[in-house]
């Protein structure tokens, strides 16, 4: 049995690239950082459909979380850095001066974590794998005020590779992913900012880890594919009822997917798209669950098959897809728009570096701000924006608005570099 103090495997499943690399234990020197708040004049805005640079993050880090705050600056914390350690840095992006600046420190260094931006404004960092490895019962919060970081409950169940959903009611819903054992989890729970407790919930129907969960406009969860127990893709999907704490299967998907992305449209359905499938494919598919009869329907597919990209919707109504990794593990620099009234994607200007499992965070100058992410053997410190600059396209019949803003980040492929079996039927190459 290989120790994650001592060897890292990191598996990208598209033809399932598998490498091993030395991995000293991972440092934790925490040192006592302040938020520089700091105003110059505001970068200015760029041709439309392209990217541009902006500047480097501090610390160079993939499998990070990503958080807009209400002041409109950007939190990222935490992830694996270009030692492929686990980092407990944060830091903050100022979009007005166009710079990051460090932040305190987590006090668990973590990655594959969530983080949920709570009513009162703090940040809540929730699971994911600490330094050796192993995964996280441990949560924490953020308070933008003082820049600090400080310890609230445990999770009931260690668990890293899941999704965590803002609930209308303020509650934080925490689903499935997987435990120490690299076993997919059913399990869910409910943090409670005023007591700062975790509650057990009812129960996934399938196990599940890599999925996605989306707040539908109706208060339901929908919680959709992932890995399952037996780390096959799944075209399962099911929806958590707030109210009665239970989850209710609802329609598969077309195309078995882990690693995909999810966005909820301004007509209210959500689109998943790309991901691998279970023939460790990068896939091109996208399709659309419509809320009010419970089912899937194909829509265009991608120009580009990808898993571990970002979707992001723009004030336009368009989602962007940028970057993530083909069936070699090899890491895209591609992007690319989905128009809701036409249901199809179309090539826009790719990033300036490839990067997979990065962030993207909607700006509230309506740029995407892309940060960090995975370009074998490079860990990018860089991060860059997108700007459309396109007309707003037409108006789908039915726009619903989005609900109360959720902090749900998107669910990207696996790659961990916690020691864990080759999961069948993705064959790992030497």
């Amino acid at each position: 049995m290989f120790s994650p103090r001592t060897l890292i495997i990191f598996l990208l499943c598209g033809a399932a690239v598998c490498s091993v690399w030395s991995l000293p234990h991972a440092r934790g020197q925490r040192g006592q950082q302040g938020i520089s708040k700091s105003i110059s004049e505001a970068p200015s805005h760029i041709e439309g459909g392209t990217w541009t640079l902006t500047d480097n993050l501090n610390t160079a880090r993939f499998l990070h979380a990503v958080t807009l705050l209400p002041n409109g600056m950007v939190l990222v914390a935490g992830g694996l850095d270009n030692t492929f350690n686990a980092t407990e840095s944060a830091e903050l992006y100022d979009p007005a001066s166009g710079t990051w600046t460090a932040t305190g420190n987590l006090n668990t260094a973590r990655y594959e974590h969530t983080a949920t931006l709570l009513p009162n404004g703090n940040v809540l960092v929730a699971g994911g794998s600490e330094s050796s490895g192993n995964a996280s019962t441990s949560t924490e919060l953020y308070d933008p005020i003082s820049g600090t970081w400080t310890a609230t409950g445990s999770l009931n169940t260690e668990r890293t590779e899941h999704t965590a959903t803002l609930l209308p009611n303020g509650k934080v819903l925490v689903a499935a992913g997987t435990d120490s054992t690299f076993t997919a989890s059913a399990t869910a729970e409910l943090y409670d900012p005023v007591s700062g407790t975790w509650t057990a919930t009812g129960d996934l129907n399938t196990a599940r880890n890599l999925h996605t969960a989306t707040l539908l406009p109706n208060g339901m969860v929908l919680v959709a594919a992932g890995a399952d127990t037996s780390q096959s893709a799944s075209e399962s999907a099911e929806l958590y009822d707030p109210t009665s704490g239970t989850w209710t299967v609802t329609g598969d998907l077309n195309t078995a997917r882990y690693g995909h992305a999810a966005t909820l449209l301004p007509n209210g359905m959500a689109l998943v798209a790309g991901g691998f499938d279970d023939n460790g494919a990068a896939s091109a598919t996208a399709e659309l669950y419509d809320p009010a009869i419970g089912t899937w329907s194909a829509t265009g597919s991608l120009n580009t098959g990808r898993s571990g990209h970002t979707a992001t919707l723009l004030s336009n109504g368009t989602t962007v897809a940028a970057g993530g990794f083909d069936n070699n593990g090899v890491s895209s620099a591609s992007a690319e728009l989905y128009d809701t009234a036409s249901g199809s994607w179309t090539v826009t200007g790719s990033l300036n570096n490839a990067r997979g499992r990065h962030t993207a965070t909607l700006l509230s100058h309506g740029m995407v701000l892309a940060a960090g992410g995975l370009d074998f053997p490079t860990i990018n410190a860089s991060t860059e924006l997108y700007n459309t600059g396109a007309p707003s396209p037409s108006p789908t019949p039915t726009a619903t608005p989005t609900p109360s803003p959720t902090q749900t980040p998107t669910a990207t492929p696996r790659a961990t570099p916690r020691p864990r079996p080759t999961p069948h039927p993705r064959p790992t190459a030497p």
